[in-house]
């Protein structure tokens, strides 16, 4: 599938029918390498040539705004397809893929009435592709809340050991609570493992012996539970810290790591349906956004047409998907089917000419627009 096109129309003279063939036997000839497709526009109800040039002012930035939204779209899926583990599909519009929808574009006159005044068009398809983009916002922001939420416990479940939530690694067993006895839980630098279990029995007087036990290391610490007489724990946290261990403030509650586990199953579960909704919803309003762009593309060639070749309307608009090697080629084929008048006029001005009204240096003598589908 190409990703660049260019959307031309060139004035006719005589037949439409005739230089469509002239610019096909070209293509043919001199750069055999480049799709080339009518871009079937229907006659629209043009108005006056104030309000064509005033609509002109705005389809360039309308014409951003919709493509922004496309490709904000065609990012979001690539981007769930890629944590779903999806493989990618081939994007659709109306079960056409994208490419074809647009070589093959078709004006979707129930949708959009060719009698209808033209801002009236450019309205009904800006406006609701705006509406999915505050809805995508949403959407999006909705399932990157539940996803901050699950890295937040995540990071708190890794990292090290002084700082990390200990709940996953200690069990029930692992804790003596009674009305004299407590658990204390000791963080112990790797380096220091055997001064620990040479020293912890007698760092203060009321330690009960041999019982430490390590529960968990990572590369720096290990992490060990001493038991000790409730009385003694404020003493013996001072003379562990005199020694280079820090002794975790923790407490093992069996509602608190039942409703931890819960709300941790239901943020993942949580996850899993947004990303999935979300990604359906991706791939329907990407038709919807890439269908509405086509048609936005065909009024503006349209418009810029008859701004050009002035009225009544009578212009061939092609797509065409040149290999970057074969774009000069085809830009000399193009201008060699224009009237050669006026060619030296739309040259860039490092070619003697104006490069179009205002001194465009990407002006034509011919209507041109890139669509870039990536």
């Amino acid at each position: 599938m190409a990703t660049r096109y260019w959307t031309v129309s060139l004035s006719v003279q005589n037949s439409a029918s005739s230089l469509w063939t002239r610019l096909q036997e070209s293509i043919s000839k001199h750069s055999f390498d480049t799709p080339l497709y009518r871009f079937n526009i229907p006659n629209l109800r043009v108005g006056t040539l104030d309000s064509l040039l005033a609509l002109s002012d705005d389809l360039l930035k309308s014409n951003a705004f919709i493509e922004g939204v496309s490709h904000k779209i065609r990012r979001q899926i690539e981007e769930l397809e890629r944590v779903s583990g999806v493989i990618s599909s081939s994007l659709t519009v109306d079960g056409v893929p994208v490419d074809s929808y647009l070589t093959r574009f078709v004006w979707d006159e129930a949708k959009y009435p060719t009698m209808s005044p033209l801002k009236e068009i450019v309205d009904g398809i800006h406006v609701p592709v705006a509406k999915i983009e505050d809805d995508l916002k949403v959407r999006v922001a909705e399932y990157n809340n539940v996803r901050s939420q699950l890295n937040a416990i995540n990071r708190k479940q890794s990292g090290s050991l002084a700082v990390r939530d200990l709940s996953n690694l200690v069990k029930q067993q692992d804790i003596i609570m009674s009305e004299h006895l407590t658990t204390l839980l000791a963080i112990v630098p790797k380096y220091s493992e055997k001064d620990w279990i040479s020293s912890y029995e007698t760092l203060t007087t009321y330690v009960v012996p041999r019982s430490s036990k390590k529960l968990y290391e990572d590369n720096d610490s290990a992490l060990y539970t001493v038991i000790l007489f409730s009385r003694d724990a404020d003493n013996f946290r001072t003379k562990a810290r005199e020694r280079g261990f820090q002794i975790r403030d923790f407490e093992y509650n069996v509602e608190t790591q039942d409703s931890r586990k819960q709300e941790l199953e239901k943020l993942m579960h949580d996850q899993d349906t947004l990303r999935s909704s979300l990604l359906q919803w991706c791939y329907a309003s990407y038709g919807e956004v890439f269908s509405s762009w086509m048609h936005f593309c065909a009024v503006r060639v349209f418009a810029e047409s008859i701004l050009r070749y002035g009225l009544p309307p009578s212009f061939l608009s092609v797509v065409m998907a040149p290999s970057v090697k074969s774009e000069k080629k085809v830009r000399a084929i193009l201008e060699g089917l224009c009237d050669n008048a006026n060619s030296a006029y739309w040259k860039s001005e490092d070619d003697g000419g104006l490069g179009g009204p205002g001194g465009d240096a990407d002006g034509h003598p011919y209507v041109s627009f890139t669509i870039n589908l990536l």
